[in-house]
């Protein structure tokens, strides 16, 4: 509640039978309560869900619906693993397009950077994704490197920690504000990746200021929302180029004279995401 008071509401049934994307309320949602008297004392109600000022959507495990991750969003923090997950820059790229797609400011962190093998392959993603526009935080949950500026970003407004599972999002809080202590957990030792630590999502208020969504990992990440003639604009390299192309309409995929074709050859625009934007661009793309 705005006098920083938690406590439990239940939807009234109008307001379950609105239409509207994804779950009726998620976290960040702002809402209207109503207190109802009952014999334990007063009851509340969620009477409206005020409207949206931003979202974070991804597709659902039904190819066909949304899931909705938060509302009212002001940053997202794109988290992967300098190692132990290995990183997946497609999979990056499809957390990003995501931001993209719903306006709204996206960090890329790396964490577990804290051993030497990690430093090469964090400085290629660094470079990769800064060289994009992309702020890119890289930091340790193990050491504490780079946790300064992470508690700064996340210090106002209401922030997501977006990632797979054992990339450290629950870790990565817990070395901010210890007193959370969230649930961690260890990489499966067969495939290397992490397991399912948060099971649900919480909005927490962080002791240093900011509210943080700790959402729960994934296998992979599915784009909800952005039709295929549309993705071009969720690339902010391509975006950029695609004015400087032959033909009006240009897929950016095989076309002469394509500016962004050109620059993949050049490398001043780099290859895995250029491939990205083509598996999300050709009409099968997911």
């Amino acid at each position: 509640m705005e006098d920083g008071r938690s406590v439990h509401a239940v939807l009234r049934g109008r307001v379950k039978r609105e239409a509207r994307v994804g779950a009726q309320v998620v976290i960040g949602d702002r809402v209207e309560l109503e207190a109802v008297e009952s014999g334990t004392g007063s009851d509340w109600v969620m009477v409206n869900v005020l409207p949206r000022t931003s979202t974070i959507t991804r597709r659902g495990h039904s190819e066909h619906r949304p899931k909705l991750i938060a509302a009212n969003v002001d940053r997202m923090f794109a988290v992967v693993a300098a190692r132990d997950p290995e990183p997946r820059l497609a999979q990056l790229d499809r957390l990003l397009v995501i931001a993209e797609a719903n306006e709204v400011a996206a960090t890329v962190v790396i964490n577990k950077v804290d051993l030497p093998e990690t430093v090469e392959p964090a400085n290629r993603i660094d470079e990769l994704y800064s060289a994009i526009g992309y702020a890119v935080l890289k930091v340790s949950a193990e050491s504490g490197n780079g946790l300064e500026g992470l508690r700064a970003a996340l210090s106002e407004g209401i922030s997501a920690l977006i990632g797979a599972s054992g990339v450290g999002k629950s870790s990565l809080l817990n070395a901010l504000a210890p007193e959370l202590e969230l649930r961690t957990g260890e990489l499966s030792r067969r495939v290397r990746r992490g397991r399912h630590t948060t099971v649900r999502s919480r909005l927490l208020r962080l002791p240093f200021g900011g509210l943080v969504a700790d959402t729960p990992g994934f296998g992979d990440v599915g784009v909800w929302g952005v039709p295929p003639e549309e993705v071009e604009h969720c690339f902010p390299e391509i975006r950029s180029r695609r004015d400087r192309c032959r033909f009006r309409g240009c897929t950016h995929l095989a076309e002469p004279g394509c500016a962004v074709l050109e620059a993949v050859e050049g490398g001043e625009v780099a290859a895995s995401r250029w491939k990205s934007y083509a598996e999300l661009r050709r009409p099968d793309g997911s």
